[in-house]
């Protein structure tokens, strides 16, 4: 895999991706930018990364105005670092996998990744960016155990060892590990990535090793941490835009901390992107983002308060936000929401109930209660018909999708389900009809929510009418997520309901972490995740053969060395998911409403997802204008 490797190859590659090259390219000031600030020649890169806007299909912006955005909770201003989506390396629209901070990826064998930054690129303070970032973070931050006492993460090790880590000129810095690391890319193209590199000068006087100690002791008196670590552990904020003094390469940074309830996020002078014309990006010169209540947040969407839109709307909102076109003269544009099901039950395969463990984990229980829902009935009533019936699994967008994976014992089918329960030894009933458990109990499911979603309250309703048709008796808890965290924790939860697999539209160098039990998180099999991510100290080692077949199958793809192997794998994992429909998905393909007011450049018929996508992030919402500049 080499990502701009010869000057030919460039070409084709920045041809396919709307970009162009800087070579004469006659750069134009930015109006309204701080007239002290240098010349915009000196705050670029010497190759900028251009992007020929006509080769996109879009419009040459002008430059200026704001964004205004609701958000449902004052921490989600960090998603000015999701939607800013400036990545060392990035996907675009087409799911590859391309540099953006970075002016090129070399990787050898699949273990030596050789990363060129851009010459002249510089950090929103003006300072230069460049190797000494990387080597900060490698050996100062995430080797240095009062920082990082957890060692490296899953993604700087592959089988088990970290890197060599080598500064080879001041733009261009190798990792190489002994065996392939495929996980390391697409970790730097996350939503929420992890940052390989830091502003070394400005982080460095809060360092040990390189600030005064006094001066390290007053700061921490100011915020009141206990030492260096955790002051500098708070200063080291490239996510969260909580530290408004921390140097920023994202497109909008906030300056400001004067408020917890509206928040202005201003341009970055030194940002590393230029249209085919000259003009540096973005075009927009701030994003507004106010607190509001999520309750309220469709309805002042609806009311014309916003000039972008989708946070805290969901398709039950669409509607209402359609009533409000006309009168505020907003669209209402519907993305495909990139879950692998909009709503997806999940029996928890690692419950401490002996009886609920047997029953869950025996395929045939699971084929039956799939068997047991009338999707076309919740798509119809619930999404006007508009999404797909069918499994939890990838989407038709994805490169990895078989028609197969979305039918697989997923038609209404009573007769069967029935017959499927019988065979189990599940024939006795009581006098309504629902049958009894192996030890005498009336086969009554309770399916915890978080209590967030209105939708999934209604689909569970549905879903218990049909049940009750295969003896199955079902009651929807509201819980919360903490909640239902610790009790899928402590075992004692039996079943739930989510939303599908968050990444329904994989391509086969995406690790396939969402389908395998690696992760703690999981609320069906919590404790073998727990166990692999703690490296048999916590949870339970998996004793359940598809478990134990996805783990080795994920474990082989950390260590593939191709696209053609990873594929294999991806494709096996897909059909085991197919075959024993671990994850009961009701309706997938649900739009996602995105409203957008007075700005131009936004797609109208596009995706829309966390990983991948960074939401608005992989449509560039750098390159989005206000239609009235």
């Amino acid at each position: 895999m080499k990502f701009w490797k010869s000057a030919g190859f460039a070409g084709l590659i920045a041809a396919s991706l709307g970009l162009s090259s800087a070579s004469a390219l006659e750069l134009k000031e930015t109006p309204g930018l701080d007239p002290s600030l240098p010349p915009i020649a000196e705050r670029v890169p010497i190759e900028p990364l251009v992007v020929d806007m006509a080769a996109k299909g879009r419009e040459v912006g002008k430059q200026g105005g704001a964004i205004n955005t609701l958000i449902g909770r004052s921490k989600d201003v960090r998603l000015i670092n999701v939607w800013g989506y400036a990545r060392l390396v990035g996907y675009n629209e087409k799911l590859e996998l391309v540099p953006d901070i970075l002016a090129s990826v070399d990787v050898e064998d699949g273990r030596i990744f050789t990363l060129k930054t851009r010459a002249g690129h510089k950090w929103s303070d003006g300072h230069p960016f460049g190797a000494e970032d990387f080597r900060y973070f490698f050996e100062d931050v995430v080797s240095n155990e009062s920082l990082t006492p957890s060692g490296l993460p899953p993604f700087l090790l592959a089988n088990g060892k970290g890197p060599k880590f080598e500064v080879i000129d001041e733009t261009t810095v190798r990792y190489s590990w002994e065996d392939p690391n495929p996980l390391f890319l697409p970790e730097l193209a996350k939503a929420r990535p992890p940052f390989i590199y830091r502003p070394a000068h400005y982080l460095r006087q809060f360092h040990e090793k390189y600030g005064d100690e006094a001066f390290i002791e007053q700061q921490a008196g100011d915020v009141k941490a206990r030492s260096w670590a955790p002051l500098h552990n708070k200063k080291d904020d490239m996510y969260n835009a909580q530290n408004v003094d921390l140097p920023s390469l994202q497109p909008w940074m906030r300056l400001s901390d004067d408020s917890d309830r509206r928040f202005k996020l201003v341009r970055n002078p030194y940002y590393h992107r230029v249209d085919n014309t000259g003009q540096q990006l973005p075009y927009v010169d701030e994003i507004i983002m106010t607190v509001a209540d999520g309750k309220l947040i469709p309805a002042k969407t609806q009311a014309g308060e916003v000039n972008l839109q989708a946070r805290n709307l969901s398709f039950a909102d669409i509607t209402v936000l359609k009533q409000g076109e006309a009168q505020q003269g907003y669209s209402t544009n519907l993305w495909l929401n990139t879950k692998g099901s909009e709503i997806s039950i999940l029996p928890n395969l690692t419950v401490k109930d002996p009886v609920w463990r047997e029953l869950n984990r025996d395929s045939r229980f699971r084929h039956a209660l799939s068997l047991g829902i009338d999707r076309q009935l919740i798509n119809r009533i619930l999404f006007f018909g508009l999404g797909r019936p069918g499994n939890d699994t990838v989407l038709s967008a994805s490169p990895l999708f078989m028609p197969e994976y979305v039918t697989k014992w997923a038609d209404y089918d009573v007769e069967k389900a029935n017959a499927l329960l019988d065979e189990i030894g599940l024939t006795e009933r009581r006098g309504d009809g629902i049958r009894l458990l192996p030890d005498g109990r009336p086969m009554e499911i309770i399916i915890e929510t978080a209590g967030e979603s209105q939708t999934e309250a209604d689909a569970l309703e549905l879903v218990a009418e049909t049940w009750k048709e295969i003896g199955i008796k079902l009651f929807v808890k509201p819980s919360q997520r903490d909640i239902l965290r610790e009790r899928a924790i402590s075992g004692e939860l039996v079943m739930s309901v989510w939303p599908g697999f968050e990444n329904g539209i994989p391509t086969a160098d995406m690790p396939p972490v969402d389908y395998a039990p690696v992760l703690g998180e999981r609320l069906n099999w919590f404790a073998w995740g727990d166990y692999y991510e703690t490296n048999g100290s916590g949870g339970e080692k998996p004793d359940w053969a598809p478990a134990v077949r996805l783990t080795e199958l994920y474990d082989s793809w950390l260590s593939s060395r191709s696209s053609e192997e990873r594929e294999k794998i991806w494709t096996e994992i897909l059909q085991i998911h197919a075959e024993e429909t671990i994850q009961i998905g009701l309706v997938s393909a649900v739009r996602q409403p995105v409203v957008v007011n007075g700005l131009k450049n936004v797609p109208v018929d596009t995706f829309y997802g966390w990983d991948p996508g960074a939401q608005f992030g992989v449509h560039r919402m750098d390159e989005f204008f206000l239609s009235g500049k």
